[in-house]
């Protein structure tokens, strides 16, 4: 950690309420024009116009779409600000006036509904502030600034995109790098953690072959609906059975697919499945088990060639560095007040932020910020509710704007003056 003086976060804040219209037009626009993984041109767009306004010096095309804003402000530490900005393709109900009806086309081509339901419109909003208000007061810190609008993280493919395009090598090394994340605690509340944070995710499809045959004749055929569920079914046991109880892990089957017609049995089954955990050995069983009951349920029965096990991505588990988690949890308390500075446990959602950090071997410390309606929350925890709450990546995910929008500006100026020096 680079010595400092903490620079005065109230006097990059001071002008946040007369940028906050701005700002939420900003979110209320990104919200309505939501766009898949790795084809955010629009709204990469709009955050390298932002960050050319407030005077940064603008790289666009980063692993296709990304976004790198460089502002050099004198002699100082270097502080990395990350937002995500792509979307879900996911039909939105909400019912709000800013909803979007976007329908764009999946990668295999197919059209589908697209929805801003992870809340990352918000976090380009939040970095858009945040970039202008410490452009603006350069007089109240001095270092460099890194603010990297990143795409792709939802297919785990963007953060090592960005890698992959010489990031590391073309831009100035941080000395510490800063993400956030809505998440569907009380607006207005910050939970972060020294430690794990957000799991490790591996994704895979798993074809299964079969002989296909008619309904009527199924002594003619593998039938590879059974085998597919007989996997499934298995697949279960590896958490109850196999993993220690002390050891958290998930394993989802997220997609089941197999023939078109009652009374064909059909020659294939695709199985998709998601598995998140939080140690590394732990990883490996998991994934060994996988493989290994995917291959024994086809060999017992009798397909005629082994399964396709075939990775769709898979996230780096994201740890905070213990002291500069305590350096920005200090700074949270002193912005915030205690009240409103929670420890969180670590969740079982995967992110892509911390490649960065595991890549540039420099710390990182990510959170959550709070975006349901505190009095909303208050009720629904008071009747024993709080699973009803619509979480991120559901239809009816909405943050309430205020005071979500101004409390993540606020957090991320607070976390980078920890370290920018005054």
């Amino acid at each position: 950690m680079c010595p400092h003086t903490a620079a005065p976060a109230e006097a990059i804040l001071a002008d946040l309420d007369s940028l906050l219209p701005e700002l939420e037009e900003l979110y209320k626009d990104v919200h309505a024009h939501p766009e898949l993984s790795m084809r955010e041109t629009r709204t990469a767009g709009i955050a390298a116009d932002r960050l050319k306004a407030a005077g940064y010096d603008v790289t666009t095309g980063v692993g296709k779409t990304g976004v790198v804003g460089l502002l050099r402000n004198g002699d100082g530490p270097t502080v990395m600000l990350r937002a995500d900005m792509d979307a879900l393709p996911v039909k939105e109900a909400t019912g709000l006036p800013y909803a979007s009806s976007v329908v764009a086309n999946d990668p295999e081509g197919h059209p589908t509904p697209v929805m801003h339901a992870c809340g990352h419109d918000m976090h380009v909003a939040w970095l858009a502030g945040a970039a202008a208000l410490l452009a603006r007061h350069r007089d109240a810190w001095k270092g460099t600034l890194l603010a990297v609008f990143q795409p792709g993280e939802e297919t785990a493919q963007g953060a090592q995109a960005m890698i992959d395009d010489g990031m590391l090598k073309r831009f100035p090394k941080p000395d510490v790098i800063l993400g956030q994340h809505v998440m569907t605690l009380p607006a207005g509340v910050i939970a972060s953690r020294s430690g794990a944070v957000t799991s490790a995710g591996d994704s895979f499809q798993i074809r299964i072959f079969g002989r296909g045959a008619h309904g009527s004749m199924p002594q003619a055929s593998i039938d590879p609906v059974v085998m597919a569920a007989s996997t499934v079914m298995r697949l279960q046991t590896i958490v109850s059975r196999e993993v220690a109880p002390t050891d958290a892990v998930v394993v989802t089957i997220g997609a089941l697919q197999a023939g078109t017609k009652e009374n064909v049995i059909p020659d294939e089954a695709i199985i998709k499945l998601n598995v998140r955990t939080f140690d590394d050995a732990v990883r490996s069983r998991v994934l060994d088990a996988i493989k290994r009951i995917v291959n024994a349920e086809s060999a017992a029965a009798g397909a005629p060639k082994p399964p396709e096990i075939t990775a769709l991505d898979r996230y780096r588990m994201v740890q905070n560095d213990p002291a500069a988690a305590q350096r920005v949890g200090a700074a949270f308390r002193e912005q915030f007040g205690a009240d409103r500075v929670t420890d969180t446990k670590p969740t079982t959602a995967s992110e892509d932020f911390g490649s960065f950090g595991a890549e540039w071997k420099v710390p990182s410390v990510f959170w959550f910020v709070g975006g349901t309606d505190p009095q909303l929350y208050e009720k629904m925890k008071s009747e024993n509710r709080l699973g009803e709450l619509p979480t991120n990546h559901n239809p009816r995910f909405a943050p309430v704007l205020h005071p979500t929008l101004e409390t993540g500006v606020q957090a991320l100026v607070a976390g980078a003056t920890a370290w920018l020096a005054a």
